[in-house]
């Protein structure tokens, strides 16, 4: 039970990790302070999960990065559409 508890409570804060700084590139339209070498660094190993888990069978290790791989891939896509936007101070 315990375990089970540390393993869903893990997954619970890794799957959503990155939603305050989606929420926070979206308000303010700026992605200067995101490196994309972590974002695609982190995705690849998210990526590396899932296959791990799909190999061993482990649906939450499958359905928590899936999760965190599209919140990345949110985050990915914001990167590239906001990176040119230029601020006006």
């Amino acid at each position: 039970m315990f375990p089970t508890l540390i393993g869903a409570l893990a997954a619970t804060l890794t799957m959503f990790s990155f939603i305050p700084q989606i929420v926070k590139s979206y308000k303010t339209r700026s992605v200067k302070d995101v490196s994309p070498l972590t974002l695609f660094q982190l995705a690849l190993g998210v990526l590396l999960w899932i296959i791990y888990g799909i190999y061993i069978k482990d649906l939450v290790i499958i359905v928590a990065n899936i999760i965190t791989f599209i919140s990345l891939a949110i985050l990915i896509y914001m990167y590239f559409s906001f990176k040119n936007i230029k601020r006006s101070v």
